[in-house]
């Protein structure tokens, strides 16, 4: 099983949780659990951290039903519960198809 099909499947059945930091992210940028949900639920890896110091993580780009792009950054799944380490929505100038940073 891929990474992303293993991260979903923890979303799925509820088993992830948010940083402080994602918690305040989300409120600040106007980011509901629902619209993290659908990102994950229809996202890929775009850019991945093995060796992140706080541990290894990667960073999703999906879409809302609405077709907002969010990005989220979250831990890899071999842990029993995924931790969202922060959430956003890409700036279009900084990105390129919110895939590649410029």
């Amino acid at each position: 099983m891929e990474l992303i099909d293993e991260i979903r499947a923890k979303f799925a059945r509820d088993d992830f949780e948010f940083s402080k930091h994602a918690t305040d992210q989300s409120l600040l940028r106007e980011i509901s659990v629902q619209e993290i949900r659908e990102a994950v639920s229809t996202g890929e890896i775009i850019e991945d951290y093995p060796d992140d110091k706080y541990g290894s993580s990667c960073l999703i780009l999906g879409f809302t039903s609405a077709i907002r792009p969010i990005h989220v950054q979250c831990s890899y799944p071999s842990r029993p519960i995924v931790k969202v380490i922060t959430v956003y929505e890409p700036n279009a100038a900084e990105w390129i198809d919110y895939r590649v940073r410029r």
